[in-house]
């Protein structure tokens, strides 16, 4: 035997048993890393299309620990049967090792990183504590930590699926998505941008996940609920229609059948807020005090958990918030009861929005004071309430300025002007305050854009068009006048009976106050008889039963139109129609209630009434005259008002001089 062959065919043989063995080692590796490189090949194709617009989009990373990948196929397989989420795989493993003590904020950076890559709502990683029987796992969404602020949650494995407490566990991240996802888009900062388009794809994916009934856990629809109500809400702010703030409200009402509060206080104080503001909103639109009345007890709802030991700073966004909807029903009442009350709400807010704590906050009540001030100074015939708004809105702005919170900034805008303009109304002789007035609103107009906010567009083109008719009322001309005209007829492009009645009527009635002018420098009956047809619109939603003031206000209107064309006409029918009007609106305009604006209507049927006097034989309207110039002067006065008191006292008068030359008249 020649021992050499020998050895040499046995090593040949050893040599090639341990050659196959290595390709055998190798060939599995092969096949092993092919199953992982399968979600990386995956994931390159995927990559390449954006998320779905109706879904959340969710990513799984590789499990570290999962050699062969059927652990993270397991948590791959649990989220496949949620509809509203679309999961994407991802082959990368997020590991924390390292990191020492600060291990969150690396997890963070690189959760954060393959968030950007795929366009996603929120990260799922993690680690195989044992195979096939436990994992543990961080949920870190877009917004905020998720997860990561507490130690990982563990999830035992059932062979290939996983037991229900991850399914809990799942649908709380998808309600903390979705609110996380709400947020920013209903944010102070995101009032005034352009983010339909974000917000109707969450409507709808929070759709989606709520028709699909498969988070059936109530506090879980709960939370969801919520959120489509703040995105329906945000959205519907935005419209001139009312159908997704009524969407939202049948949300929250939804919710608060889960979250009461016995069983989650916090949530249904919440709640109660978010819906009285939805409420508010409408009752603000529409001439339905009503649902004002509904907002304000959602409000005092809210307020019996949100208490300032407990929750100080939502404690004072519900007194403001609670102090808005009592504005705008002082704003329909005779009285200023719901005013005061309004005032007494924000001054609680301010303990906490303090300027030194919160200064847009404390800058956004101060405004709101103003408006409720304001709206007190309407009821006085001085201007010293219309003065403190004033001061009230400009310390405001002070704050609240365009660089740092632009819609809140154009709001304060519109509100001094509004505040101007009635300061200016009651000061003859001067246009200064409603000049100040047009440059506020035009201040305004750049932030409230009708692209952006059709409906505040619509109201500061509104109350321009009011300071512009004042300015022109003291004019010889009529071209401002004819500007207020137009600037109300671009309002009402927004302003529709449909979808804002009140602010309609308001518009109309304004508008027709311009035509009335104007029609009366100019000859001919046509712009007085344009303006009679806008006053009878305004009264189709100014009821006397719903809004008695305006109602009044309007009626008055009309008669001061209709006593114009009647004072060019031959007869009496039109001034009869003028002091049926005026007559009307006294039935409001009260001595007690209204005493500046009674005075007027006084004025003004005295002048109706003298006209018909002068053209026929007897006294008797005369005499009516007289009556209502006497209880006009009970109000005006030569100190306070004294333009109004001397044109009323020259009035009464020349009456006294005709009856007096009447009664020596031979008979």
């Amino acid at each position: 035997m020649d021992i050499f062959g020998w050895i040499g065919s046995v090593g040949a043989a050893v040599l090639a048993g341990i050659l196959v063995a290595w390709l055998t080692g190798l060939l599995k590796s092969i096949i092993r890393l092919a199953a992982r490189c399968k979600l990386a090949i995956t994931n390159i194709w995927r990559s390449r299309r954006p998320p779905l617009e109706d879904r959340f989009r969710f990513v799984l990373c590789c499990l570290e620990g999962d050699g062969d990948g059927r652990d993270t196929a397991t948590v791959n397989d649990a989220f496949q049967e949620i509809s509203g989420v679309e999961l994407v795989r991802s082959a990368r493993i997020v590991k924390a090792e390292g990191a020492g003590d600060d291990w969150r904020p690396v997890m963070r950076e690189q959760a954060n990183a393959i968030l950007r890559k795929w366009r996603g709502d929120l990260v799922v990683v993690g680690r195989v504590e044992k195979p096939r029987e436990k994992l543990s796992l961080w949920f870190v969404p877009r917004e905020g930590d998720g997860t990561l602020g507490r130690a990982e949650q563990q999830f035992a494995l059932n062979g290939v699926s996983l037991v229900e407490g991850f399914r809990e566990a799942l649908h709380d991240q998808i309600v903390a998505v979705a609110l996380s996802t709400v947020a920013p888009l209903v944010s102070d900062a995101a009032r005034g941008k352009v983010l339909e388009g974000g917000l109707k794809q969450v409507v709808e994916k929070l759709g989606i996940l709520l028709d699909s009934g498969e988070i059936a856990a109530p506090s879980h629809r709960a939370g969801l609920r919520v959120a489509h109500g703040k995105a329906l809400f945000a959205l519907g702010e935005r419209e001139s229609e009312t159908a997704l703030i009524e969407e939202a409200i049948a949300s929250y009402r939804k919710a608060l059948k889960e979250y009461t509060r016995e069983n989650a206080p916090f949530n249904w104080a919440a709640t109660q807020n978010n819906l009285g503001m939805a409420l508010a909103n409408i009752g603000e639109r529409k001439s339905e005090t009503e649902k004002l009345e509904e907002a304000i007890t959602a409000f005092r709802k809210a307020l019996q958990e949100y208490t300032r030991e407990n929750t100080p700073f939502n404690w004072a966004a519900t007194q403001n918030n609670l102090g808005a909807a009592l504005v705008c029903i002082g704003e329909r009442e005779n009285g200023t009861t719901s005013l005061e009350e309004a005032i007494a709400a924000f001054r609680e807010a301010l303990k906490e929005y303090t300027r030194e704590k919160a200064p847009i906050n404390w800058a956004a009540t101060q405004s709101n004071i103003g408006a409720a001030l304001a709206n007190i100074g309407e009821h006085e015939s001085g201007t010293a309430r219309l003065e403190e708004a004033v001061a009230a809105y400009r310390e405001a702005l002070k704050e609240c300025t365009r660089e740092i919170a632009p819609f809140y900034w154009a709001g304060m805008q519109n509100n001094l002007g509004a505040a101007l303009t009635s300061i200016g109304e009651r000061k003859s002789g001067t246009a200064k305050f409603e000049e100040e007035a047009v440059e506020a609103f035009r201040e305004a107009l750049k932030e409230y854009t009708r692209v952006i906010a059709p409906l505040d567009w619509a109201m500061t083109q509104h109350n321009l068009g009011t300071a512009l008719a004042t300015i022109g009322a003291r004019e010889s001309g009529t071209a401002k006048l004819e500007e207020a005209v137009e600037t109300f007829r671009e309002a009402l492009k927004e302003r529709t009976r449909e979808n804002a009645p009140y602010d309609w009527a308001a518009t109309q009635n304004n508008l027709g106050n311009a035509l009335s002018d104007i029609g009366e420098r100019e000859g001919g009956t046509a712009r007085l008889k344009e303006a009679i047809e806008a006053f009878r619109e305004a009264l189709k939603e100014y009821t006397r039963e719903d809004e008695p003031f305006d109602w009044a206000g309007t009626q008055n209107n009309l008669g001061v139109a209709l006593a114009r064309i009647g004072r060019r006409e031959n007869g009496t029918a039109r001034l009869e129609d003028a002091v049926a009007a005026y007559r009307e609106a006294l039935k409001e305009r009260t001595r007690e209630g209204t005493p500046f604006d009674w005075a007027a209507t006084q004025y003004n049927l005295g002048t109706a009434l003298a006209t018909i006097g002068e053209r026929e034989r007897g006294i008797a309207h005369l005499e009516e005259a007289t009556a209502a110039y006497n209880n006009a002067l009970t109000i005006f006065d030569p100190a306070q008002t004294p333009a109004d008191w001397e044109a009323t006292r020259n009035a009464l008068e020349k009456v006294w001089a005709i009856i007096r030359q009447r009664s020596e008249e031979p008979r």
